[in-house]
């Protein structure tokens, strides 16, 4: 039986956006009479009962609208109920949307523009990064971008009325680099990129081994016929510091090319200089009596240059193991499916599977795509997805969830989402993005090494002259303590610290079944000081059932669920879903509705044979039917006892009277109780928000330990009180899953989204926790302590490299036998990077509920380590 659909729908700005929104509808079977207004944000069309609200709201989010479903009747619904529905409820969820824009440092006209990720190389620093960045911003219609050093990718919103992609490759190529369009998921494709640059680093670094070695005899006696082979160590294997440093100076800056550059052809010039200065002297190109030819430092040159790249390779070779989350992810992905076509079962590829295929499961096989069980029953091995290890049962009309691991028995079930549209897919694309992100706390690396480079220079300078004109140091002296400075110090380990942690702590959330959107819901998470929690779905079950019916008149308890029945089919909501679950187990008939139409945080009204009824909570009582608060008083003793048992009732009633009362009951999870004390042991004081009266609201919250309770609460007004918590100073979560919560989630400090829970939901929160278990919300919270504590360390010593650095390669301690020489501090430079990206490494033995202790040990022991090797290089300098 078909019903019209009224929707409201944000987002639209012309007759494209009404044809984009109809071709998606259309996609979904028994769908008709589609009518969309960009003009008024409206929308009708015909649908079968069976296809739910959720299927509509989903095809309208991939056209990428925002979309409700006002109510499901057969009769226009008055303008003056949309108007109000949209104030109400629609309204708040745009401006939740446009709340969580705004956090992204977005404005809201850019939900209407374009975004790619382009895959970038050639950067060797976070000065690259910001290079690109300045390249790519200069480009027509490019209003935001953000290049990850770490993960070496840029993310791009731009106007395509303005600019094209193939315009944002030539900006980064015209940068110095080079960039291609990053497809999600493509994870083959990064790996042979990133391999490739390995390789070429490990060339390089042999070159320049096979090159530098012989002057370690050679230097002794310089002779003048191997000239062209450190010409070719300058020029040919360190021509990729030239041309990073031409491309910085074309944007009127400096990077870390610079330095090398600037470094290496002070020694090398200076040696070429003295090279030919005794040669015209003596008239000799080698050294008299075998002697060395005086202040001769090719060999510098030579050496730095192979070290710094010997650090690169080390550096690649490390960072790539920062990405494992994805590489893992994406070999989860099944190559092929079973499916049975007019009772004949191929294999076929998996991108050839569409929605509404049969698919056929064996025992130890993998899901292709997700779905929903048919016929056949088995256990599922879902720990990939939602890192939960116990076997989840599979009946007729469960879903299942693609790359997950068919146990016993076998299956046949009808894809559902296919390609892009699984939540395997899904899941890759949200990791993705988060790694590609930035946190709050990169700004500050940001701004140190914006002045970085130019300060080094600045103090590489200060150092030769101090030491040639105010110490009279030798020229050669002078001139290898301004080389060793321009070397050691270097903004790579300083660029490194943030996004390597942030890239292995997002990829291990999503190995234990959190979604950690970006940096900044990342970072926001060790902030937190109080959680919200929504009552329904989040610390329930989500489930109620009706447990009591009560007569208020000489109505029969049969006709009460009948007419509440009737009325609450056409409803969304979970417990509307069990009366007539309730009604359907009793086999007691329903009738047809007329005129029905849900009232937010009241209830539901319709008639049935002439006769209006009303159905909800006492609000729907007084404030909609009109009746009496004598009429209340009659029947409150009954309804108090059965919210002071932590049931929910909805009373019926008609324009004259009280019928009855339902009570429905949902219990709470079996985590919650856990989750609760655990996060209060943490010192989070953690609170519960719900639409029910206060007796109900009590009895839940002390079933589940909660002594902070916020009830009788609309739907639109959550967001308010989550407003005036944040007024008192402290940073709050909200955790919840229903279209209700959205707004609330994104006045959030940090809003976290079930995964049972709708996609508007999902959308809006900062951190989504996959298998609804509460006790992750503790576990996402700690990884984000663990991540940020690493970013801290990786700062500190990143910076704590330079200082200690810095003063020995400028021979400040030469007094006491620390000298560094150019090439050794080229090395200590190389090391420090490797450091900073191994010290983030540690964050993959993070588990839920256990210390890291090696994690906790390590940049401590990594600092010991690292004095050390400064300690060995200044003694070998000495003896060189």
């Amino acid at each position: 039986m078909n019903e019209k659909l009224h929707l409201k729908i944000d987002g639209m700005h012309c007759e494209s956006c009404e044809k984009i929104i109809t071709a998606e509808l259309s996609e979904i079977a028994g769908i008709a009479d589609i009518k969309i207004n960009a003009a008024d944000g409206s929308g009708e069309l015909s649908a079968p009962e069976e296809v739910s609200s959720e299927t509509i709201t989903q095809a309208i989010t991939r056209a990428g609208y925002i979309g409700v479903v006002v109510s499901r009747t057969r009769e226009q619904m008055p303008q003056t109920t949309l108007d109000a529905f949209e104030k109400k409820v629609v309204s708040p969820m745009i401006g939740a949307q446009e709340a969580v824009i705004a956090k992204a440092g977005m404005t809201p006209s850019e939900k209407k523009e374009n975004q790619v990720y382009l895959a970038l190389s050639g950067m060797h620093c976070s000065s690259c990064a910001g290079l690109i960045e300045r390249g790519l911003k200069k480009v027509s219609g490019v209003s935001a971008v953000n290049v990850n050093f770490a993960a070496e990718k840029a993310r791009v919103v731009f106007d395509a009325s303005q600019t094209t992609v193939e315009e944002l490759i030539r900006a980064v190529e015209k940068s110095g680099y080079k960039a291609r369009l990053a497809v999600s998921g493509d994870a083959e494709a990064e790996r042979k990129e990133r391999e490739k640059g390995i390789r070429v680093y490990w060339k390089k670094f042999v070159c320049g081994l096979v090159l530098s070695l012989p002057m370690l005899y050679f230097m002794l006696l310089d002779f003048f016929w191997f000239l062209p082979g450190r010409v070719a160590m300058q020029f040919i294997i360190g021509a990729g510091f030239y041309k990073g440093m031409w491309s910085s100076l074309r944007m009127k800056t400096f990077n870390m090319d610079s330095l090398i550059a600037i470094g290496t052809s002070t020694a090398f010039f200076y040696s070429l200089w003295q090279f030919a200065s005794y040669v015209a002297e003596t008239g000799s190109v080698v050294g008299l009596n075998g002697e060395k030819i005086p202040e001769i430092y090719f060999e510098t040159a030579a050496f730095l240059i192979t070290f710094v790249i010997l650090g690169k390779w080390l550096e690649a070779k490390t960072k790539g193991s920062t990405s494992d989350a994805i590489k893992k992810l994406m070999g989860l992905k099944a190559k092929t499916a079973r499916v049975s076509k007019n009772g004949v079962v191929a294999d076929v590829p998996i991108d050839q599977v569409i929605v509404g295929d049969i698919i056929v499961v064996r025992p130890g096989e993998k899901i292709p795509v997700d779905g929903t069980v048919l016929k056949g029953q088995s256990s599922v091995d879902e720990s990939m997805i939602t890192g939960e290890s116990i076997p989840v049962e599979k009946n007729p009309g469960a879903t299942v969830i693609g790359a997950t691991i068919n146990k016993h028995g076998s299956f046949e079930f009808t894809a559902t989402k296919v390609g892009s549209e699984t939540t395997l897919a899904q899941i890759i694309r949200i990791v993705e993005e988060a790694q590609g992100s930035k946190a709050p706390i990169q700004a500050f690396a940001d701004r140190i090494s914006a002045y970085f480079v130019p300060v080094v220079i600045f103090l590489a300078i200060a150092t030769f002259l101090m030491w040639y004109l105010a110490f009279g140091a030798s020229l050669a002296f002078s001139l290898m303590a301004f080389t060793a400075v321009i070397v050691i110090a270097c903004p790579c380990a300083l660029g490194l610290a943030t996004p390597t942690a942030i890239m292995v702590g997002t990829g291990k959330g999503a190995e234990h079944g959190i979604l950690i959107k970006g940096g900044e819901p990342l970072e926001a998470a060790c902030k937190v000081k109080a959680i919200v929690f929504d009552k329904t779905g989040t610390l329930t079950k989500g489930r109620p059932e009706v447990t009591d019916v009560v007569s208020a008149t000489m109505a029969d308890e049969e006709k009460i669920v009948s007419i509440a029945a009737s009325l609450e089919k056409l409803s969304e909501h979970p417990l509307a879903e069990a009366i007539v679950k309730y009604a359907k187990k009793e086999s007691i008939p329903l009738v047809e509705a007329d005129s029905f139409r849900a009232i937010p945080g009241h209830g539901v009204q319709g008639a049935q044979n002439g006769i209006t009824y009303y159905l909800g909570n006492r609000r729907m009582i007084t404030d909609v039917v009109g009746l009496s608060t004598d009429a209340l008083l009659k029947i409150e003793r009954k309804i108090r006892k059965l919210e002071e048992s932590g049931k929910t009732v909805m009373i019926l009633a008609s324009p004259q009277e009280i019928l009855g009362l339902i009570a429905v009951a949902d219990t709470i999870k079996e985590t919650t109780v856990e989750a609760v004390r655990a996060l209060q042991d943490r010192h989070i004081k953690v609170f519960m928000i719900t639409g029910d009266n206060r007796r109900t609201a009590d009895a839940i919250a002390r079933q589940a330990g909660i002594k902070n309770v916020l009830a009788e609460v609309l739907p639109e007004d959550k967001a308010e009180k989550i407003k005036k918590m944040q007024k008192t100073g402290i940073k709050v979560a909200m955790v919840g899953d229903g279209i209700n919560d959205a707004p609330a989630l994104a006045q959030a400090d940090l809003g976290i989204a079930m995964g049972s829970g709708t996609d508007v939901a999902m959308e809006t929160g900062g951190i989504i926790i996959i298998k609804n278990d509460l006790r992750d919300v503790l576990t996402a919270i700690n990884l984000s302590r663990e991540t940020m504590g690493k970013i801290k360390q990786n700062m500190f010593f990143a910076l704590f490299y330079n200082v200690l650095g810095i003063p020995i390669a400028a021979r400040l301690f030469v007094g006491i036998g620390l000298v560094l020489k150019p090439e050794l501090a080229g090395l200590a430079m190389a090391l420090s990077s490797v450091s900073v990206v191994s010290n983030s490494l540690f964050l993959k033995r993070f588990k839920p509920g256990k210390r890291n202790w090696l994690s906790m040990v390590a940049p401590f022991a990594m600092g010991v380590f690292f004095t050390i090797i400064f300690l060995v290089f200044a003694r070998l300098s000495k003896m060189g």
